[in-house]
C-alpha cells in the first residue's frame, strides 16, 4: 500500500517541493564523520552560525500541517473519492477535521477560491514513514516510489471531468504536473527527487511577483535526478541550517513554506501561507526521535559510549541530557562521500540558488550552499535507514565497516524487514546493477551505487575502529 500512496501523491501534487525545500536534504543519516583513531581531522570544517528563528505555536502547527491546503491546487474531491475511495484505518492520523479525518496522512482536502474542494498531496508525503510496522511523523519515506512519470494519468483524469470549474481547477494543477514530470523521475524506489523538483519551478516562476510562467525563466536542471533520502524531521531543533550541504540560511519557517512553490501564484497567497509557517517549524522542532523497539545490551553500549565520545563527538555532538551539537560542514575530499550534491546539482545550481535569495523568499532565509556535507545529528538514528545523504548503504554495520557495503542491492520495502544486528534494513546483494536487469519491475528496486549521485563511497573512518570497539558503537547508537 505505501508505494501506491507515494505513487498517488505524486499524482496528486506532482510532488512536494517540501521533500526538497523544506527537508529532504536537512542532514545526512549517517553514523560518526569522525569515527577512527587514525582519521585526521578537516583541517578547515566550516562552522554554521545561528539564526533568528520566528516563535511558534506547536500545536497549531501540527493542525495546520495535516489540514491546511499549503500547495495550492489539486484534483477535485468528487474525483478523487470516484478513483480512490475510502482510505483504511492504518492510513488515518489524528488531528484532522472535515473530509480530511477521512483521507490517508499524505492527503489534504481544502476548498480553493473558487469554491471547488480540491484533494492534495501534504508534506507527510514525504515526511512521514513507516518502521517496524507503524507510522511515524517526521520519519522520511524510505519507501516512496517516483519511478515513473504520471504525467499521462494527470492528463487522463481530466477526462473524467464535466463540471467547467472543477476543469479549470484540475487544469491549473495538470499544468504544474506536466511541466515538472519530465524532472522527478527516480531510478530507484527510495530515492527524492525533490530537489530537482525545486529547480523546475524556479525556473518557472518570477522571483518578485512569484507569477507562474508556462516557458521557462531560467534554464531547467538535467532531466537526471540526483538522489536523496529523506532525513528525519526531529533533527531539526539542534541544526543552524538546513540541507544536506548547509544552504538553508536565515529563516527556516520561510524557507519550509516554499512546500507551497507548485500552485502559489502571488506574494499575497504566499504571505498567508507564511503566516502560520512558524507554528509548522515548531512542531516539527518539537517531535522527539522514537525509541528503539528491540533489545539493547546495556553494557556494550556504555563501553560504546565512550567510544563514541572519543571519536565521534566532535563532528556529530553528544547526547548526554540536552547535549550539544557543533553544526559542522566537512569537505568532500574529506568525507569521501558521493560529491554530486556538494558541486552544485539540482537546486543549488547557481542559478536556482541566486532566484531564490533576489525572491520573496530571499528577503528573510538564503541559500548559501556549501561544498560539502554538514555532519549530522544521530537522535533517532536506528530509524533512519538507509544511510549517506544518497540512501547508499543499507546498515549502520556496513557504513562503520566499508567491506561489508554491497556493490548492488536491493530489499523487501517491508518495515518489520528490519536487521537488528547490523541496525538497519535486512537486504539482499544481487550480482548486477540495473542495466543488466531485463525486468522493469526488478530494476526499479535495485540500489545501484555505479549510477549517477548513487556512490556508496567515504565514510570510512569506521574502519579504523577495531570489530569489537564498531561493536560497541553500534550498540550505542541504539540509545539515541
Amino acid at each position: 500500500m505505501k508505494r501506491s500512496a507515494a505513487a498517488t501523491g505524486l499524482l496528486l501534487s506532482g510532488l512536494l517541493v517540501a521533500g526538497g525545500l523544506a527537508c529532504s536534504t536537512s542532514d545526512s543519516g549517517a553514523p560518526p564523520v569522525d569515527a577512527g583513531v587514525d582519521a585526521p581531522p578537516d583541517p578547515n570544517p566550516i562552522a554554521v552560525p545561528a539564526s533568528t528563528q520566528r516563535t511558534g505555536d506547536p500545536k497549531a502547527g501540527y493542525t495546520a500541517l495535516v489540514n491546511n491546503g499549503y500547495i495550492g491546487c489539486g484534483v477535485p474531491y468528487a474525483l478523487y473519492t470516484e478513483i480512490f475511495g475510502a482510505a483504511t484505518p492504518d492510513e488515518l492520523i489524528p488531528g484532522r477535521t472535515g473530509d480530511n479525518a477521512t483521507l490517508p496522512y499524505n492527503f489534504t482536502a481544502f476548498t480553493a477560491a473558487s469554491g471547488v474542494e480540491l484533494v492534495t498531496a501534504n508534506c507527510l508525503t514525504c515526511h512521514a514513514g513507516h518502521i517496524n510496522g507503524k507510522l511515524v511523523v517526521g520519519l522520511g519515506a524510505a519507501d516512496g516510489d517516483f519511478t515513473s512519470s504520471l504525467a499521462g494519468q494527470a492528463k487522463l483524469a481530466g477526462d473524467l471531468i464535466t463540471d467547467p470549474t472543477q476543469k479549470a481547477e484540475w487544469a491549473k494543477w495538470n499544468d504544474r504536473v506536466q511541466a515538472i514530470s519530465p524532472y522527478t523521475v527516480t531510478t530507484t524506489v527510495g530515492e527524492n527527487p525533490a530537489d530537482n523538483l525545486a529547480a523546475v519551478l524556479f525556473a518557472h516562476r518570477d522571483p518578485a511577483t512569484l507569477a507562474w510562467s508556462d516557458t521557462p525563466l531560467l534554464a531547467l536542471p538535467p532531466t537526471e535526478v540526483v538522489p536523496v533520502h529523506v532525513p528525519a524531521w526531529w533533527r531539526m531543533k539542534r541544526k543552524n541550517a538546513m540541507f544536506y550541504n548547509a544552504s538553508g540560511r536565515g529563516d527556516h519557517a520561510r524557507i519550509m513554506m516554499t512546500a507551497s512553490t507548485l500552485c502559489t501564484d502571488t506574494v499575497a497567497d504566499a504571505q498567508a501561507i507564511d503566516a502560520y509557517f512558524p507554528d509548522i517549524e515548531a512542531y516539527i522542532e518539537s517531535i522527539q526521535a522514537p525509541a528503539y523497539p528491540f533489545a539493547i545490551d546495556k553494557t556494550l553500549a556504555a563501553q560504546g559510549h565512550g567510544v563514541f565520545e572519543a571519536t565521534c563527538a566532535r563532528c556529530h555532538g553528544t547526547y548526554d541530557g540536552a547535549g550539544s551539537y557543533p553544526n559542522l560542514v566537512f569537505d568532500t575530499a574529506y568525507v569521501g562521500t558521493d560529491p554530486t550534491l556538494a558541486v552544485g546539482s539540482s537546486q543549488f545550481a547557481t542559478r536556482f540558488v541566486d532566484w531564490f535569495n533576489t525572491s520573496w523568499y530571499g528577503k528573510i532565509a538564503q541559500l548559501d550552499p556549501q561544498p560539502g556535507y554538514i555532519a549530522p545529528p544521530l537522535d533517532g538514528i536506528w530509524a533512519t535507514a538507509p544511510y549517506l545523504h544518497n540512501g547508499s548503504v543499507p546498515t549502520i554495520g556496513a557504513l562503520l565497516d566499508s567491506t561489508k557495503r554491497p556493490k548492488y542491492w536491493t530489499r523487501t520495502f517491508s518495515s518489520t524487514d528490519y536487521d537488528e544486528t547490523n541496525v538497519g534494513w535486512n537486504f539482499t546483494a544481487v550480482d548486477h546493477g540495473q542495466a543488466a536487469e531485463s525486468d522493469s519491475n526488478v530494476r526499479i528496486t535495485i540500489y545501484d551505487t555505479t549510477l549517477s549521485g548513487t556512490s556508496n563511497s567515504g565514510h570510512t573512518f569506521g574502519d579504523a575502529l577495531s570489530a569489537s570497539d564498531r561493536a560497541a558503537v553500534l550498540e550505542y547508537l541504539k540509545t539515541l
